[in-house]
């Protein structure tokens, strides 16, 4: 794993600035519309049905791919999995986000009193992990941070979206 150093923005929820606010040089750069009804219910797969440049555009945006060595061997490192972290104000160490998490791991962390959990989702196509710390600085909050993007509904949103999806297709019909 990259220090954070590398890239200050690649542990928190927000893309770095740049990319918050386009620049006026860029006018017919286009970002791409996040399906975010297709990402939590587990119907969009990251990029596979976008065409190869819109991806490249994603890849180089994410910073998940980088050239490696010269520029003739064209050589590419691993692509990474997005990351997502959430601080919340918590007593509770274990939050309730709707997937079900399996722990395989804690370590203790330097400089910080409170160690760090690590979870995989339980689903059996789905390689989704997570980390679990509490602040030392702020033991009221807690970082939870995502690696990759669930490739299945979460059950407690599709228990709660499913009588209105039905509801509105029953509506449709009018």
């Amino acid at each position: 794993m990259p220090p954070p150093s590398q890239n200050p923005y690649s542990y928190l929820l927000l893309p770095p600035p740049s990319s918050l606010h386009p620049s006026m040089t860029e006018p017919d750069r286009v970002l791409p519309d996040i399906d975010w009804v297709g990402l939590l219910s587990g119907q969009s797969q990251l990029g596979e049905d976008r065409p190869a440049v819109e991806r490249a555009s994603m890849v180089a945006e994410n910073g998940a791919e980088e050239e490696k060595g010269d520029k003739k061997g064209g050589r590419m490192k691993k692509a990474t999995r997005p990351r997502f972290a959430f601080q919340t104000r918590s007593e509770d160490d274990i939050l309730d986000d709707g997937y079900r998490w399996r722990k395989y791991g804690q370590k203790a962390v330097k400089n910080s009193k409170y160690p760090r959990s690590y979870y995989r989702c339980t689903h059996h196509s789905c390689n989704v992990k997570k980390q679990v710390q509490r602040l030392s600085r702020d033991t009221s909050m807690v970082v939870t941070t995502y690696e990759g993007v669930h490739n299945h509904p979460c059950e407690k949103l599709m228990e709660t979206l499913t009588p209105l999806l039905k509801q509105m297709q029953f509506l449709a019909r009018f």
